[in-house]
């Protein structure tokens, strides 16, 4: 990527169960996101369903077909890479909360399932758990991501700094009340891997849950670059990848590990 890189955050309400009314209000996000110029454009967590699980099997995404076209063809008209969030996606018998990332041209140059699964939502009793990290070159430059619950799980993003990635991509769907833990979590993620942390939360409210938003983007210092309110917007900011090596090699957290004293006898 070219310094800085220009990214859009799509802070979206989402309807709950209306896939065709999601995709079109996020073309429509897109569209206006990509007139300003940027690099890369971030949508939420599943942001064609939202949490509609009693019927998510049956209003899915099937093999991300529609992502692909939609998504894919809006990437290539605007010459944009596009981290679609992640969608409900149908693949076989199950149903994975997945992200797609789409380059300039509009091919698909990174899929991503989310590896850890929120029970307070019964994500485990309708979605099955991807196996795979989330780790992509875009623009040669190694990225990550990450979805929702799975910012709670150190390991994860250490392992994507480790194999290389200057910043994680976090789509979410994260309610109240735990907005300190939102914040703070993504933070500490920041700084013990030296990396960029930037979120894409959605706002509104399904049922008795309302999401607040607060949307972020935290450089390799902790310093908070952006953070939006709990309103619906389309956010833009810059950053300077280039920092990541030179913060790294200051504070050499990754030369300094003793690996073989943390596993568990």
């Amino acid at each position: 990527m070219k310094q800085p890189v220009r990214i859009a955050l799509l802070q979206m309400d989402i309807a709950l169960g209306d896939p065709t009314a999601n995709f079109a209000k996020a073309a429509d996000w897109i569209e206006q996101a990509a007139q300003s110029g940027t690099d890369l454009i971030v949508l939420p967590e599943m942001w064609n369903t939202a949490y509609s699980l009693d019927n998510i099997r049956e209003i899915a995404d099937q093999n991300g077909a529609k992502t692909r076209e939609v998504i894919g063809a809006l990437a290539a008209k605007h010459g944009v890479n596009i981290l679609a969030g992640s969608v409900a996606d149908v693949r076989g018998e199950a149903v994975y909360n997945t992200t797609y990332l789409f380059d300039r041209t509009g091919a698909v140059c990174g899929e991503y399932s989310k590896t850890h699964l929120f029970r307070l939502m019964d994500e485990e009793k309708y979605l099955h758990a991807g196996d795979q990290v989330g780790r992509f070159a875009l623009d040669d430059v190694q990225i990550g991501s990450i979805i929702c619950y799975d910012l709670r799980f150190p390991e994860l993003t250490r392992t994507l700094s480790l194999s290389g990635a200057q910043v994680v991509f976090v789509p979410a769907q994260w309610p109240h009340p735990r907005l300190n833990h939102w914040r703070h979590l993504q933070i500490a993620r920041a700084i013990e891997n030296q990396m960029f942390v930037v979120s894409c939360n959605r706002v509104g409210r399904a049922g008795d849950t309302e999401f607040f938003g607060h949307s972020m983007v935290i450089d390799p210092w902790g310093e908070i670059l952006l953070e939006t309110d709990d309103t619906e917007g389309i956010h833009h900011v810059q950053i300077d990848l280039g920092v990541v090596p030179e913060i790294r090699s200051r504070i050499p957290i990754f030369e300094d590990r003793r690996p073989e004293l943390y596993r568990l006898k």
